[in-house]
């Protein structure tokens, strides 16, 4: 029986395949880690807009003529359909369409680093299929953003911010304290990918201040 031709009338007829496949839910996800779970398989991590952050199986992902073939890629915002495990947190993905590739974020690499640095700090700080559909939302307005512009110091310190919001640890209205060390206390540590980071981006910006600066 082909997972992906199930419908919920089905199920309801048939007790046995619901018990075997699980609940099938369907959400908005952007792709954020994948690796490589057998020689024709894949573990596929998502951010979603009404599941949370979930672990997938997409099976027969690396054959070539696989259905998920070209719709598996880093930082893509798709239309996910799952099959909800009874047993575990790593569910089966059962049908992929590609609603934005964000291709605009892999053409320089510094956008790329920046996407990057968001997908690690999100899956530290946050739980797995705790649905937050305000995550989805920021990570989806901060790809669209990169998709169209370089990063700065300013587009960093914004998605910090944001985060800590959401996850309740820091209030800009209240606390003067920077955010990412709120979230880094509170999970217990931030991307070591950070650092140098903002050390790039902040020499880029004394790059630019220097160019517009008037010759004496």
């Amino acid at each position: 029986m082909d997972v992906t031709k199930i419908s919920s009338l089905d199920l309801q007829k048939n007790p046995a395949a619901h018990a075997k496949f699980g609940i099938m839910e369907s959400t908005a996800a952007i792709l954020l880690r994948k690796r490589k779970f057998s020689d024709t398989s894949l573990i596929v991590s998502w951010c979603t807009d009404s599941l949370g952050c979930i672990q997938t199986v997409a099976k027969g992902a690396r054959r070539a003529k696989s259905p998920f073939a070209g719709k598996l890629d880093l930082f893509f915002e798709a239309e996910i359909q799952i099959a909800r495990s009874r047993r575990s947190d790593l569910h089966t993905l059962t049908e992929v369409v590609l609603r934005n590739p964000f291709g605009g974020i892999r053409t320089n690499y510094l956008r790329t680093q920046v996407a990057a640095y968001f997908v690690e700090l999100t899956e530290i700080c946050t739980e797995r299929d705790h649905r937050e559909p305000e995550l989805f939302a920021l990570l989806r307005r901060a790809f669209t953003y990169l998709d169209a512009n370089d990063p700065n110091l300013r587009a960093v310190t914004h998605f910090e911010t944001e985060l800590a919001r959401i996850t309740g640890v820091h209030d800009a209205k209240i606390l003067k304290s920077d955010p990412a060390f709120a979230l880094g206390n509170l999970f217990g540590k931030l991307p070591l990918t950070r650092t140098p980071l903002l050390k790039t981006l902040a020499s880029l910006r004394l790059v630019g201040r220097n160019s517009v600066e008037p010759t004496k």
